[in-house]
């Protein structure tokens, strides 16, 4: 015949006669549970949304508020959560710019040592080269940054501001890490130079009203030689 069997919890006395509750998983207490969860929720929340007012002031036209915390706003922002329009109205690159740098190193004797010219596009250029699924990295950490870099720049090389000396080491590690992977030797400082190389117009068809345009120059912009922390081997 089906029988049923309920197990009971039994408490076990221990050697001087004393019973002891038998010992079980212990769980934290719901109240403190819900404290923390709580509190954890609620700090998450704050943080999104003083990101969000953050990124509103700084992508907002300029107003008393933005320009107030405008210092506050751009330690946010930047380097990590930079935003822009060019996802939605992008700027169609009208140039070809050829990046390259060299190195200088003091020897012992007091020579200085200064190497040739190493092409920075070009290690981009190969990485992207038959590359089905090229990495973003490849495609736009060095030209963003030399368009960074001329944002806050300008021509003449002079930086301005916290974001500008920001700019300028990070191109300058940029170019001294690729020189590092690819060449031998040490060097204390780094030159950059940017070659522009204007993308013609498409040609017109003949014409009474066609004329063609006059090319555009092919600027050099040769950048100063900045310090940076001993590289090689």
């Amino acid at each position: 015949m089906p029988s049923s069997i309920e197990t009971v919890d039994v408490d076990e006395p221990d050697r001087g006669g004393t019973t002891l509750p038998r010992q079980g998983n212990s769980k934290p207490p719901p109240l403190l549970l819900r404290v923390g969860t709580n509190a954890v929720v609620a700090l998450c929340l704050a943080t999104a949304l003083v990101h969000v007012l953050l990124v509103f002031l700084h992508v907002a036209p300029p107003n008393p508020l933005s320009q107030q915390y405008s210092r506050q706003v751009n330690a946010w922002v930047f380097p990590l959560f930079e935003q822009n329009w060019r996802l939605f109205a992008p700027d169609p690159e009208s140039v070809n710019r050829q990046i390259s740098a060299r190195t200088m190193h003091t020897a012992p004797d007091g020579r200085v040592h200064v190497s040739g010219w190493f092409d920075l596009s070009g290690v981009d250029d190969s990485a992207v080269r038959h590359d089905v699924f090229p990495s973003h990295t490849a495609q736009n950490m060095l030209r963003r940054a030399w368009s960074s870099y001329l944002e806050t720049h300008g021509g003449d090389d002079r930086p301005r501001s916290e974001r500008a000396l920001m700019m300028q080491k990070y191109l300058t590690d940029i170019a001294a890490d690729r020189i590092t992977d690819h060449r031998d030797g040490t060097f204390e400082s780094v030159q950059l130079r940017v070659i522009t190389i204007p993308i013609a117009a498409p040609a017109e068809g003949p014409g009474p009203g066609s004329s063609a345009a006059a090319p555009k120059p092919v600027e050099t912009r040769y950048l100063p030689w900045w310090k940076v922390t001993s590289h090689g081997n």
